[in-house]
Protein backbone atom coordinates (compact mmCIF):
# COMPACT_ATOMS: atom_id res chain seq x y z
CA UNK A 1 0.00 0.00 0.00
CA UNK A 2 1.38 3.24 -0.71
CA UNK A 3 2.22 6.45 1.68
CA UNK A 4 0.26 8.45 3.24
CA UNK A 5 -0.04 11.90 1.94
CA UNK A 6 -0.81 15.00 4.58
CA UNK A 7 -1.58 18.66 2.86
CA UNK A 8 0.10 20.89 5.62
CA UNK A 9 -0.64 24.71 4.64
CA UNK A 10 1.37 27.06 6.12
CA UNK A 11 4.52 24.19 6.38
CA UNK A 12 7.77 26.57 5.48
CA UNK A 13 8.10 27.90 8.82
CA UNK A 14 7.05 27.88 12.31
CA UNK A 15 4.20 25.17 13.45
CA UNK A 16 3.45 24.20 10.21
CA UNK A 17 6.94 22.95 9.52
CA UNK A 18 7.27 21.35 13.04
CA UNK A 19 4.17 19.54 11.87
CA UNK A 20 5.89 18.67 8.46
CA UNK A 21 9.35 16.98 10.29
CA UNK A 22 6.81 15.43 13.10
CA UNK A 23 4.93 13.60 10.24
CA UNK A 24 8.52 12.86 7.99
CA UNK A 25 10.05 11.02 10.49
CA UNK A 26 6.89 9.33 10.91
CA UNK A 27 7.32 8.00 7.12
CA UNK A 28 4.30 10.20 5.35
CA UNK A 29 4.47 11.75 1.86
CA UNK A 30 4.35 15.54 2.50
CA UNK A 31 2.42 18.74 0.33
CA UNK A 32 4.47 21.44 1.94
CA UNK A 33 2.27 24.75 1.36
CA UNK A 34 3.72 28.27 1.70
CA UNK A 35 2.49 31.45 0.48
CA UNK A 36 5.17 33.41 -0.82
CA UNK A 37 8.36 32.20 0.45
CA UNK A 38 10.01 29.74 -1.67
CA UNK A 39 13.39 29.48 0.19
CA UNK A 40 11.59 28.86 3.53
CA UNK A 41 9.90 25.85 1.69
CA UNK A 42 12.70 24.64 0.19
CA UNK A 43 14.63 24.99 3.34
CA UNK A 44 12.01 23.18 4.79
CA UNK A 45 11.51 20.19 2.19
CA UNK A 46 15.03 19.94 3.00
CA UNK A 47 14.68 19.21 6.69
CA UNK A 48 11.94 16.79 5.83
CA UNK A 49 14.15 14.61 3.58
CA UNK A 50 16.63 14.96 6.75
CA UNK A 51 14.40 13.51 9.31
CA UNK A 52 12.20 10.89 6.41
CA UNK A 53 11.66 7.46 7.85
CA UNK A 54 12.55 6.52 3.94
CA UNK A 55 14.56 8.07 1.75
CA UNK A 56 11.20 6.96 -0.61
CA UNK A 57 9.45 9.33 1.14
CA UNK A 58 8.18 12.23 -1.26
CA UNK A 59 7.88 16.40 -0.41
CA UNK A 60 6.34 18.47 -2.54
CA UNK A 61 6.46 22.54 -1.80
CA UNK A 62 3.53 23.94 -3.16
CA UNK A 63 2.68 27.65 -3.19
CA UNK A 64 -0.86 29.13 -3.12
CA UNK A 65 -2.77 32.68 -1.57
CA UNK A 66 -4.97 31.07 0.57
CA UNK A 67 -7.58 33.70 0.37
CA UNK A 68 -7.60 32.78 -3.61
CA UNK A 69 -10.42 30.76 -5.12
CA UNK A 70 -8.11 29.97 -8.15
CA UNK A 71 -4.98 29.73 -6.21
CA UNK A 72 -6.52 27.26 -3.97
CA UNK A 73 -8.20 24.99 -6.68
CA UNK A 74 -4.71 24.74 -8.39
CA UNK A 75 -2.77 23.72 -5.42
CA UNK A 76 -5.22 20.78 -4.29
CA UNK A 77 -5.21 19.82 -7.91
CA UNK A 78 -1.30 19.75 -7.93
CA UNK A 79 -1.12 17.75 -5.04
CA UNK A 80 -3.59 14.92 -5.75
CA UNK A 81 -1.27 14.60 -9.50
CA UNK A 82 1.89 14.45 -8.27
CA UNK A 83 1.26 12.99 -5.03
CA UNK A 84 -1.34 10.83 -6.15
CA UNK A 85 -4.02 11.15 -3.84
CA UNK A 86 -5.13 12.74 -0.47
CA UNK A 87 -5.40 11.24 2.99
CA UNK A 88 -5.21 14.50 5.60
CA UNK A 89 -5.25 18.48 5.38
CA UNK A 90 -3.80 19.96 8.65
CA UNK A 91 -4.95 23.64 7.47
CA UNK A 92 -2.25 25.40 10.04
CA UNK A 93 -1.39 28.98 7.86
CA UNK A 94 -2.41 31.96 9.50
CA UNK A 95 -1.22 35.93 10.00
CA UNK A 96 -1.31 38.05 12.66
CA UNK A 97 -2.23 41.76 11.92
CA UNK A 98 0.17 43.36 10.31
CA UNK A 99 0.03 46.11 12.88
CA UNK A 100 -1.38 45.67 16.23
CA UNK A 101 -4.27 47.88 16.72
CA UNK A 102 -6.82 48.52 19.46
CA UNK A 103 -10.43 47.76 17.84
CA UNK A 104 -11.85 51.63 18.17
CA UNK A 105 -9.01 52.22 15.68
CA UNK A 106 -8.10 48.81 13.98
CA UNK A 107 -8.54 49.25 10.21
CA UNK A 108 -11.29 47.01 7.95
CA UNK A 109 -8.63 46.36 5.33
CA UNK A 110 -6.87 44.31 8.74
CA UNK A 111 -9.81 42.62 9.58
CA UNK A 112 -10.79 41.83 5.76
CA UNK A 113 -6.96 40.47 5.53
CA UNK A 114 -7.54 38.03 8.24
CA UNK A 115 -10.73 37.00 7.32
CA UNK A 116 -9.55 36.17 3.62
CA UNK A 117 -6.63 34.03 5.11
CA UNK A 118 -7.15 32.88 8.57
CA UNK A 119 -10.92 32.06 7.65
CA UNK A 120 -12.10 31.82 4.13
CA UNK A 121 -9.05 30.16 3.17
CA UNK A 122 -8.90 27.15 5.40
CA UNK A 123 -13.00 27.07 5.03
CA UNK A 124 -12.50 26.79 1.66
CA UNK A 125 -9.79 24.77 0.89
CA UNK A 126 -11.09 21.69 3.34
CA UNK A 127 -14.29 22.01 1.13
CA UNK A 128 -11.93 20.90 -1.89
CA UNK A 129 -10.49 18.33 0.28
CA UNK A 130 -13.89 17.23 1.93
CA UNK A 131 -15.42 16.59 -1.94
CA UNK A 132 -12.28 14.82 -3.09
CA UNK A 133 -12.94 12.37 -0.01
CA UNK A 134 -16.54 11.95 -0.73
CA UNK A 135 -15.89 11.25 -4.21
CA UNK A 136 -13.16 8.64 -2.52
CA UNK A 137 -14.66 6.76 0.31
CA UNK A 138 -12.89 3.93 2.41
CA UNK A 139 -9.91 4.65 0.40
CA UNK A 140 -7.43 7.03 3.32
CA UNK A 141 -4.18 5.02 3.88
CA UNK A 142 -4.37 6.84 7.66
CA UNK A 143 -5.84 4.44 10.33
CA UNK A 144 -9.56 5.26 10.94
CA UNK A 145 -10.21 7.33 7.58
CA UNK A 146 -9.11 10.68 6.61
CA UNK A 147 -8.44 13.29 9.13
CA UNK A 148 -9.11 16.97 8.67
CA UNK A 149 -7.48 19.17 11.36
CA UNK A 150 -7.67 22.77 12.16
CA UNK A 151 -4.97 24.53 14.23
CA UNK A 152 -6.50 27.37 15.99
CA UNK A 153 -5.26 29.43 18.65
CA UNK A 154 -5.99 30.10 22.17
CA UNK A 155 -6.86 33.52 21.13
CA UNK A 156 -10.41 32.15 19.59
CA UNK A 157 -11.85 32.07 22.91
CA UNK A 158 -9.43 35.05 24.71
CA UNK A 159 -9.84 38.89 23.92
CA UNK A 160 -7.24 40.81 22.81
CA UNK A 161 -8.68 43.86 22.24
CA UNK A 162 -5.29 45.14 19.95
CA UNK A 163 -6.08 42.50 17.79
CA UNK A 164 -9.38 41.91 17.62
CA UNK A 165 -9.58 40.71 13.99
CA UNK A 166 -6.87 37.82 14.62
CA UNK A 167 -9.52 36.73 17.83
CA UNK A 168 -12.36 36.70 15.58
CA UNK A 169 -10.81 34.99 12.99
CA UNK A 170 -9.41 32.02 15.20
CA UNK A 171 -12.77 31.90 16.73
CA UNK A 172 -14.71 31.44 13.10
CA UNK A 173 -12.56 28.42 12.32
CA UNK A 174 -13.16 27.09 15.33
CA UNK A 175 -16.71 27.24 14.14
CA UNK A 176 -15.58 25.93 11.16
CA UNK A 177 -14.32 22.74 12.68
CA UNK A 178 -17.14 21.68 14.40
CA UNK A 179 -19.35 22.17 11.32
CA UNK A 180 -17.07 20.09 8.90
CA UNK A 181 -16.95 17.77 12.10
CA UNK A 182 -20.96 17.24 11.54
CA UNK A 183 -21.21 17.12 8.21
CA UNK A 184 -18.01 14.43 7.47
CA UNK A 185 -18.32 12.42 10.69
CA UNK A 186 -20.47 9.46 8.65
CA UNK A 187 -18.42 10.33 5.91
CA UNK A 188 -14.67 8.30 7.22
CA UNK A 189 -13.61 11.49 7.99
CA UNK A 190 -12.54 12.62 11.65
CA UNK A 191 -12.14 16.89 12.18
CA UNK A 192 -10.57 17.99 15.06
CA UNK A 193 -9.28 21.08 16.34
CA UNK A 194 -5.80 21.80 18.03
CA UNK A 195 -5.69 25.06 19.75
CA UNK A 196 -2.02 26.12 20.80
CA UNK A 197 -1.58 28.42 23.36
CA UNK A 198 1.80 30.68 23.77
CA UNK A 199 3.75 29.48 20.91
CA UNK A 200 7.73 30.18 20.33
CA UNK A 201 7.69 31.17 16.83
CA UNK A 202 8.53 33.77 14.52
CA UNK A 203 4.74 35.08 14.97
CA UNK A 204 5.65 35.84 18.63
CA UNK A 205 9.52 37.02 18.86
CA UNK A 206 8.33 40.63 18.95
CA UNK A 207 6.87 39.86 22.32
CA UNK A 208 9.27 37.58 24.04
CA UNK A 209 9.94 39.84 26.99
CA UNK A 210 6.40 40.36 27.61
CA UNK A 211 5.76 36.69 27.65
CA UNK A 212 8.77 35.82 29.36
CA UNK A 213 7.82 37.45 32.37
CA UNK A 214 3.92 36.54 32.07
CA UNK A 215 4.76 32.94 31.89
CA UNK A 216 7.45 33.53 35.04
CA UNK A 217 4.29 34.61 36.70
CA UNK A 218 1.98 31.69 36.00
CA UNK A 219 0.21 31.98 33.50
CA UNK A 220 0.96 29.11 32.00
CA UNK A 221 0.63 26.42 34.44
CA UNK A 222 3.48 24.02 32.71
CA UNK A 223 5.55 27.69 33.00
CA UNK A 224 6.92 27.09 29.58
CA UNK A 225 6.37 28.02 26.32
CA UNK A 226 5.44 25.91 23.47
CA UNK A 227 6.65 25.07 20.38
CA UNK A 228 6.17 23.48 16.88
CA UNK A 229 7.03 20.25 17.99
CA UNK A 230 3.90 19.87 21.06
CA UNK A 231 1.95 20.63 17.40
CA UNK A 232 3.52 18.29 15.49
CA UNK A 233 3.39 15.29 17.85
CA UNK A 234 -0.58 15.49 18.50
CA UNK A 235 -0.88 16.12 14.59
CA UNK A 236 1.05 12.56 14.49
CA UNK A 237 -1.17 10.83 17.33
CA UNK A 238 -3.98 11.82 15.15
CA UNK A 239 -3.01 10.92 11.73
CA UNK A 240 -2.06 7.34 13.69
CA UNK A 241 -5.26 7.02 14.60
CA UNK A 242 -4.68 7.19 18.48
CA UNK A 243 -8.12 9.62 18.85
CA UNK A 244 -10.37 6.45 17.54
CA UNK A 245 -13.81 7.59 18.79
CA UNK A 246 -13.31 11.61 18.28
CA UNK A 247 -14.54 14.22 16.43
CA UNK A 248 -15.61 17.64 16.48
CA UNK A 249 -12.96 18.02 19.73
CA UNK A 250 -11.16 20.58 20.58
CA UNK A 251 -7.33 19.54 21.84
CA UNK A 252 -5.83 22.00 24.07
CA UNK A 253 -1.83 22.51 23.48
CA UNK A 254 -1.37 25.40 25.92
CA UNK A 255 0.40 23.69 29.17
CA UNK A 256 -2.70 24.55 31.10
CA UNK A 257 -3.56 28.15 30.16
CA UNK A 258 -7.56 27.15 29.41
CA UNK A 259 -7.78 26.24 32.62
CA UNK A 260 -10.31 28.19 34.95
CA UNK A 261 -8.24 29.24 38.36
CA UNK A 262 -8.75 31.48 41.44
Amino acid sequence: MSRPVVLVTGASRGLGRGIALTLAAEGYDLAIHYASNATAAEEAVAACKAVAKSPDQRFLSVSAQLASSEQRAAMMQKVISELGHLDALVNNAGMAPRERADITEASEASFDELISVNLKGPYFLSQLAANYWLKHPGASRLAGGYKLLFVTSISAATASVNRGDYCISKAGLAMVSQLWASRLAAEGVQVLELRPGIMATDMTSGVKGKYDALIADGLVPQKRWGNPEDVGLAVKAICRGDFPFSTGDVIYLDGGFHISRL
